[in-house]
């Protein structure tokens, strides 16, 4: 297949950079590397099956692309450090950016169009685990706004698109994710944890660390969103991917420390605003759909991602 991946060199997309490389596929990829790096694709560029492109979907030239089996389409910043660095780039990048991809697919006649959404368009929800048919409950003027309306308008568009055209549209809203190739410095609790216990600081829990989370391996994920891109007879459908086991940040701060036999004390600081309390999904529509949920366990999968930040230093 011919697969295209914008936002390859960041770390979900990079993962599924090698995904499809290891099944033989051939991928192009587009990255304007504000947030991705090059590193986490450095050892797919002398494959004959991998072509890497430095440039910004908002403005560059697809002329010279040809059709594609499945373009995924991962191209935004995610981390909640971002939100405040670059939020015009965000929202440019998830409304104009979607808007000249998605003409690309129309023009190109390729067949799939796979939009990664977020977990983040249902807000701080209202309601546990949320289900696809949740509207949300979102801050449209807050801080993260510029991440949350932008993936929020990104939908609107698309299935607009869909009804009118019939395009053959799939949205992933993705939970959230962890393991290699994330960003050290991202912001996200994961990364955080182990780079501040590998640092010999104390971990930084945000709020009374009750607020919830479930965390989806990478590997899961990547393998949910090929589903959702290749299965047949799934234009126009929105599926949740994650875990839908949850944990309390605290538990997963003293998770990180036991797996690291590490002595470095918990601190507690103002939490962030509009940051959502509980964050689960149902899955119910992915197991159905794609015969799809997670495998990997929360431990096995920290022990790899710990493995590869250490591997860092």
């Amino acid at each position: 297949m011919k697969i295209l991946i914008t936002g390859g060199a960041g770390f979900i997309g990079s993962n599924l950079v090698k995904f499809h490389l290891d099944k033989k596929d051939y991928v192009w990829m587009i990255d304007n590397l504000i947030t991705g790096s090059k590193n986490n694709v450095k050892e797919f560029l002398s494959s004959k099956n991998f072509r890497f492109i430095e440039a910004d979907i908002i403005d560059f030239d697809y002329s010279g692309l040809p059709s594609f089996d499945v373009i995924y389409n991962l191209a935004s910043p995610a981390s909640p450090k971002q939100f405040l660095k670059i939020p015009i780039e965000i929202l440019k990048t998830n409304s104009l950016g979607t808007m000249r991809i998605l003409d690309f697919f129309i023009k190109s006649n390729s067949r799939c169009f796979l939009y990664a959404s977020t977990s983040e368009v249902y807000g701080n929800p209202l309601i546990d685990p949320q289900p696809e048919t949740y509207f949300g409950n979102v801050n449209s003027v807050g801080i993260r706004s510029c991440y949350d309306e932008s993936k929020r308008f990104a939908e609107s568009y698309l299935m607009t698109n869909f009804r009118k055209f019939s395009l053959n549209l799939r949205i992933a809203r993705i939970f959230n994710t962890y393991g290699p190739k994330m960003a050290a410095d991202d912001g996200r609790v994961v990364s955080n944890f182990i780079n501040q216990i590998i640092n010999h600081q104390p971990l930084t829990v945000y709020g009374d660390g009750k607020q919830t989370r479930s965390f989806c391996y990478v590997d899961d994920m990547v393998k949910g969103l090929y589903l959702l891109a290749t299965l047949p007879n799934l234009a126009g459908t929105i599926v949740n991917l994650g875990n839908p086991q949850k944990k309390t940040i605290l538990a997963i701060a003293n998770l990180i420390k036991k797996l690291t036999n590490s002595p470095v004390k918990i601190t507690f600081q103002k939490i962030g605003e509009d940051d959502p309390k509980k964050r689960c999904p149902d899955i119910s529509k992915a197991r159905i759909l794609l015969g799809w949920e997670p495998k990997i366990t929360l431990g096995v999968g920290l022990k790899k991602t710990i493995k590869y930040f250490q591997s860092l230093k």
